[in-house]
């Protein structure tokens, strides 16, 4: 156990410190594992959650498919032309960004829209500043909203046996989709303070033909079946992951025939790194469970009985918007998942408050720096490409207000409906 969790700490250090190596570090954790006998070769295989995997995979290539389709470039073109003013025009892009990344994930949504924002924003003669980071941290947040939307949502979702309905509603009451939104209402008044400086009217744009409706409909056949998931898969162990892996196939054999060299350019550019990376997290944290560290863990919290329901659920949000506002938080949810579920199991309280309130304060968390999400990092790349260099206090000015007022609603709105 002492030498797992010491191999654990090695590599989530080196993930804080190395975020451009994260696949490599956590498989050099896992080969030092097996050097040291922590871990045996077949429990690689059975430590990976391959129905997560796979819906990771398949939802990821039909997120590139409906890049290919063109249809978020016409919806957003007519939202520009509609728009009263450049500030609405941005707001609106942001909300189609939100409501995009509930069913794509988040890197590949903020690729789809923000070259629409740039380009406004370039029409006009304004800063895309605060559009792009609206963009990336608005994503962030509807990515929770959904099991597909993000890989914490998917983490959890395996955790809890949830299917895609359950997300919306559990046990009786409300998924942690409703509590999402209700936090959105908030970060978005913040979000709108923001562009409601930009009064001028919006050039109109040519709207962009959508060029195929085939990878909408192999996205909107993956929703349903992911719907229908428990009356096939009552434990969440293979259904949903191949029916998206399934769709993704007949998506790249469809892409193949209409557009041979697209079909390349999107094989070469699959994410091969975050599937590497995020099938070594589940091995390291099998590792964690099977060599009983997560039980130690929970002893020791456990062991706080002092400690009220409220300032529990507390905490449990609360320090995971502040780690991971500065670290990955994919390892983070999955250490923490079985953690939180044990201490409210001893504590006598529901787990479901601490499991959603992880959730939101893990995922929102990332929106308070440059590097606390994926989808943040690749915004700025996109701005440092047109000539502006954002540091962590520029991007804090928005991230921050936008996450405080947004994770409140939430933690409070969750409080009072699962206590």
């Amino acid at each position: 156990m002492l030498r797992a969790t010491i191999i654990f700490c090695a590599v989530y250090l080196g993930l804080v410190i190395g975020k451009r190596y994260r696949p490599a570090i956590v498989w050099a954790g896992i080969l030092a594992a097996l050097a040291l006998g922590v871990l045996e070769p077949g429990e690689i295989f059975f430590g990976v959650n391959w129905n997560v995997l796979g819906i990771f995979a398949g939802s990821l290539i039909l997120a590139e498919l409906f890049i290919v389709s063109r249809l978020p470039e016409t919806i957003a073109d007519v939202f520009i032309n509609r728009s009263p003013n450049i500030g609405v025009a941005f707001l609106s892009i942001i909300v189609l960004t939100s409501f995009l990344s509930a069913f794509i994930e988040n890197v590949a949504t903020v690729l789809i829209v923000a070259p629409i924002a740039i380009q406004l924003a370039r029409k006009v003669g304004v800063s895309p500043v605060p559009a792009i980071i609206g963009l990336a941290v608005s994503s962030n947040l509807q990515g929770t909203a959904t099991l597909i939307g993000d890989p914490p949502s998917m983490i959890l979702a395996a955790a809890r046996g949830m299917n895609f309905l359950d997300f919306f509603w559990y046990g009786g009451r409300p998924g942690i989709f409703f509590f999402v939104e209700f936090g959105a209402i908030f970060g978005f008044a913040v979000l709108f303070l923001f562009m409601m400086g930009s009064k001028s009217r919006p050039a109109r744009l040519p709207v962009t033909p959508v060029r195929s409706w085939t990878p909408i409909w192999l996205i909107v056949a993956m929703i349903v079946l992911l719907s229908l998931a428990s009356l096939v898969d009552r434990d969440f162990t293979w259904f949903a992951g191949t029916v998206c892996v399934l769709l993704s196939i007949a998506g790249l054999v469809w892409y193949r025939g209409m557009d041979r060299e697209g079909f390349e350019r999107l094989a070469r550019h699959f994410d091969w790194g975050t599937t590497a990376f995020l099938a070594g997290i589940f091995v390291i944290v099998s590792m964690l469970e099977e060599r009983g560290a997560i039980n130690a863990f929970v002893d020791l919290l456990g062991s706080h009985r002092g400690l009220g329901p409220f300032l529990v659920y507390s905490a449990v949000v609360w320090i995971s918007v502040l780690i991971s506002a500065f670290i990955d938080n994919v390892p983070y949810i999955t250490a923490m998942l079985p953690v939180v579920i044990g201490v409210a199991g001893r504590l006598g309280m529901s787990s479901e408050l601490l499991v959603f309130g992880l959730l939101i304060g893990s995922c929102l968390g990332g929106n308070i720096t440059p590097i606390g999400a994926s989808a943040n990092i690749v915004a700025l790349g996109i701005l440092e490409r047109t000539g502006h260099h954002i540091g962590f206090r520029s991007f804090a000015r928005i991230g921050l207000p936008f996450t405080l007022a947004a994770t409140a609603a939430a933690y409070i709105a969750l409080w009072f409906v699962w206590r």
